[in-house]
């Protein structure tokens, strides 16, 4: 197919409510450089036009590694008895948060592993306090919680949760998440969505047993349920996992994922995500911020936790200081005629209209 197919099937994706799944599975497929560049490029079009050019900034905070889960290809599975464990104190979070303020960032993510002892009302008089003493959104991330914690945050202040359904094959995700329910992640989400929140979800590409069609059936998902920001992450097998011996995820396959994704959701709000930038030479989150990308999220967990939080080996700027890569990437964002936004970066499902041209 020449280039000039290639835009026929971008522009038949970019037009349907619900795209095909072939057409999807198609562009997902695609491994001429030229065909993926012009791949790249229309997704790049796509979130100019949605989301504009300023690149969002998140400060995250990873306050606890603590997890009850078994997921196969995450170091802070409860198996790894390696992995030393930690959880951050409130006086430690309101530290860090306040060294996201005074960098001018407007959002703050909370993230931990699914830690059972989390206590919800300790949690929901911190989000209390921070948006009381600073003028942010709050992020939450910290797994699969019932409908009355998630009610009793959202009433606190929180803005935002990221609830990442990895796959949407459920027998890829049985076969992973072996001690989880893959209805009540579903069921998780929904009562997100429904109490108001700004929701998230993403996938995980490189997985074992994952297929194109899966990854063509996730996006589908993604544009069914209207997410708010979408976390696309690249699998990269750690030492501590049953899949310690599978091989890294293929970084083309997920900048493809990331380019069909921005181009069917539109205004979603998508990361550059750290595992992508953590392998290969270079920062390949130059790479997925020109294929339709818009956020990035500068690490402000405090010294000597951050190396800690080891979902995955080799993660970049754990050696950092908190916050200390706001000034790279500034420098990166120049690098490809970009600027970095510091507002709150809300959601932006608005309507647009328009075809696009080259």
């Amino acid at each position: 197919m020449t280039v000039r197919d290639i835009k026929s099937v971008l522009d038949k994706v970019y037009g349907s409510e619900i795209p095909d799944l072939v057409d999807l599975e198609y562009l997902l497929a695609l491994e001429d450089e030229q065909q993926m560049e012009s791949l790249f490029e229309y997704a790049d079009q796509v979130r100019s036009r949605f989301v504009g050019d300023e690149i969002l900034l998140r400060g995250l905070i990873e306050f606890s590694n603590f997890c009850r889960n078994t997921c196969f290809y995450c170091g802070l599975n409860k198996y790894n008895r390696e992995l030393q464990r930690y959880r951050l104190d409130s006086s430690q979070i309101m530290s860090a948060v306040n060294d996201i303020a005074a960098a001018g960032i407007k959002t703050v993510v909370l993230q931990s592993g699914e830690d059972g002892d989390l206590d919800a009302y300790w949690l929901k008089d911190l989000i209390e306090r921070i948006k009381m003493d600073f003028d942010v959104a709050v992020t939450l991330s910290v797994g699969e919680r019932s409908y009355e914690d998630y009610k009793l945050w959202k009433q606190a202040g929180a803005d935002r949760y990221l609830l990442k359904i990895e796959t949407t094959d459920k027998a890829l995700y049985d076969s992973i998440h072996t001690q989880m329910s893959f209805e009540n992640r579903i069921e998780c989400s929904r009562n997100l969505k429904a109490l108001g929140y700004q929701n998230g979800s993403g996938c995980l590409v490189g997985l074992k047993g994952q297929t194109i069609r899966s990854l063509a059936k996730d996006i589908l998902f993604f544009k069914k349920e209207g997410f708010d920001m979408l976390g696309i992450g690249l699998f990269i097998p750690h030492e501590m996992t049953p899949l310690k011996n599978e091989p890294l995820g293929n970084i083309k396959l997920a900048l493809k994922v990331i380019a069909v994704t921005r181009i069917v959701t539109k205004d979603t709000h998508i990361p550059a995500t750290t595992a992508i930038g953590s392998v290969g030479k270079g920062d390949a989150r130059l790479l997925a911020l020109k294929a339709g990308a818009n956020v990035l999220m500068p690490n402000f967990t405090p010294q000597p936790y951050k190396r800690l939080y080891e979902i995955y080996p080799g993660k970049r700027c754990v050696n950092e200081q908190s916050g200390e890569c706001v000034h790279c990437i500034e420098t990166m964002a120049k690098t490809i005629n970009r600027s970095i936004c510091y507002s709150r970066g809300d959601s932006k499902k608005n309507s647009h209209a328009g075809v696009l041209h080259n």
